[in-house]
């Protein structure tokens, strides 16, 4: 049985979140549509919002330039909230385009992956 597009996405997300809940450590979890981007740290317990950014607020959210905005934002938000080492979940999507650029983003405000 073939999966759809989103069920395969979704299922690599799942893998990913099952093996580093045991780890205890914060993440940093990714989601994107086609016309914005959203970042948010996610308490080790996987209970709590710590920090979230969205490119909400921009006129054109759904572009890397947009999405390297959020992860300074996101970055610098962490340094406030006193967090520093994270997970970096991408929630299934490939790691490259606005993905990445929020990663790199991040990583240069401070956020150790």
């Amino acid at each position: 049985m073939k999966l759809s597009k989103k069920q395969a996405r979704l299922r690599r997300a799942t893998k990913f979140r099952a093996k580093h809940a045991e780890k205890g450590v914060e993440r940093l979890c990714v989601h994107k549509t086609s016309q914005h981007i959203y970042a948010q740290i996610i308490s080790a317990c996987g209970t709590k919002t710590l920090v979230s950014a969205s490119s909400l607020k921009e006129k054109n959210g759904g572009n890397i330039a947009a999405a390297t905005k959020i992860g300074a934002e996101i970055a610098k938000a962490a340094k406030k909230a006193k967090v520093t080492k994270i997970a970096f979940d991408r929630s299934g999507f490939k790691y490259h385009g606005r993905v990445k650029a929020l990663a790199e983003a991040a990583r240069d405000g401070g956020l150790d992956f």
